[in-house]
């Protein structure tokens, strides 16, 4: 897990953590921040356990920030919003500016891939010469995850969820998308330039403002358009890196 191990190696300090929400659709890690993370769990009811369970606000940040690299999906989930909480966002760097418009402006003309399915996703299709949509759970008109080998070479444009981090795949998907122009998004994404370092061109992701408002949120079972005490962020990579 190299980009993992890349978010995790740039933290120069740890931190004790403070608070953990793993909630049905969000998991919330307060240590230095308040990290944001996609909450995935096997779907049969027999899903790997989350180890130590119960004590794990015992463990530093970035003991924590290391079950990102887990293969047990939920403690992915929390791993990644550990690594979140850890990242101090360079806010200098930062538009207030959502990855819709990016793709939208980006994507006119040419072939676009989406890695997940969006809600707005396929408002893309009025502007993109071609749209593919690839997800793992494929609704109508989506394509099956099995299909990103043959259609990201072709895409000039990919979007790609900052969820591939916890499923693992993320690697795998910048990799075919080597010569396209590539956004990582979702409350799930590091604000982190380490990004950059590994084919992203920009990074779209969530800062919490109000961490209260979001636990609050996220335990009765928000989704993302109704958790309060966020914004919606973008660092573009700086073409002289």
């Amino acid at each position: 897990m190299g980009i993992i191990d890349d978010l995790i190696d740039s933290q120069s300090e740890d931190c004790a953590v403070r608070e953990i929400h793993c909630c049905v659709f969000w998991t919330a890690v307060l240590s230095r921040h308040c990290g944001l993370a996609s909450t995935f769990h096997e779907e049969h009811p027999d899903h790997g356990i989350v180890a130590d369970a119960g004590s794990l606000v015992t463990k530093s940040a970035l003991e924590l920030a290391r079950l990102a690299g887990s293969p047990n999906v939920l403690e992915a989930s929390i791993g990644m919003a550990a690594v979140n909480s850890l990242i101090e966002v360079d806010e200098s760097k930062c538009v207030e500016r959502n990855a819709f418009e990016i793709l939208w402006e980006k994507g006119r003309g040419r072939n676009v891939a989406v890695v997940g399915h969006f809600p707005w996703v396929s408002r893309l299709g009025e502007v993109a010469r071609r749209l593919w949509v690839i997800e793992q759970r494929p609704r109508e008109g989506d394509l099956p995850a099995g299909e990103a080998e043959s259609i990201l070479p072709q895409a000039d444009v990919v979007g790609i969820t900052g969820t591939a981090l916890i499923n693992h795949t993320v690697e795998r998907l910048l990799g075919l998308s080597r010569n396209s122009f590539v956004v990582m998004l979702g409350p799930t994404t590091p604000l982190s330039p380490v990004l950059f370092d590994h084919g992203v061109d920009v990074v779209a992701g969530t800062t919490v403002v109000e961490p209260s408002d979001v636990v609050r949120c996220i335990s009765q079972g928000a989704v993302f358009n109704q958790i309060e005490g966020v914004r919606l962020v973008t660092m573009e990579k700086d073409r002289g890196r």
